[in-house]
């Protein structure tokens, strides 16, 4: 069965995208800050190989309706900029999309799936399109607070970002009952540093 992770960048403060997120600023007003390691990648060598690393396991992709509208918008993904943002991967991840409703039109078509069962039958049919390669659930922030409080995820991944938000989207709140972690890797660059826990 394939490896299970959950994938975001954060703020110190907890804030995965700043205030009033939308399908044209998908990160919400000031949010580009949290994913500034991303965008800086070029001149950081510990920040590339973390992306690029990021892109070359995944086998399958996890994400949220609302997610899914931004990267389906006018300034979402295109030839250039995909999941793992420049990199170019040998093939680009199949995407899941957990929805109440698949949509009538989009501009994105052929890769992604949309799943209207809820989390578990989500990953489930992640794990079918990753085959042995590991399925990366990458938000937004309620969808894998809510895989994380199913148990369906192995390893956590943090990529905490030094700066404060102080409001926007808050990552955990819905996670109400303890959770243990094992720390597994700390990477430190000049931009985040980046955490990876066991999900025990």
């Amino acid at each position: 069965m394939s490896f299970v992770s959950a994938d975001i960048s954060m703020s110190l403060d907890g804030y995965v995208t700043g205030p009033h997120p939308s399908r044209e600023s998908g990160l919400g007003a000031g949010g580009e800050a949290i994913q500034e390691w991303v965008f800086r990648s070029a001149e950081s060598p510990e920040d590339r190989k973390v992306l690029e690393q990021g892109g070359e396991r995944a086998g399958a992709v996890v994400m949220g309706r609302r997610t899914f509208d931004f990267v389906d918008g006018p300034n979402g993904w295109d030839d250039t900029i995909n999941y793992a943002y420049d990199h170019d991967v040998p093939e680009r991840p199949p995407v899941v999309v957990l929805t109440h409703s698949a949509p009538e039109e989009t501009r994105h078509a052929e890769g992604f799936n949309f799943v209207t069962e809820g989390i578990d039958a989500a990953v489930s049919a992640a794990r079918r399109l990753a085959g042995d390669r590991e399925v990366v659930i990458m938000g937004g922030a309620e969808v894998i607070d809510t895989a994380l409080v199913a148990g369906l995820v192995d390893r956590l991944r943090i990529h905490l970002s030094p700066v404060i938000m102080g409001s926007g989207t808050r990552l955990f709140d819905l996670v109400g009952a303890p959770l243990a972690l094992r720390q597994a890797e700390v990477v430190a660059s000049p931009h985040a540093t980046h955490l990876s826990f066991d999900v025990r």
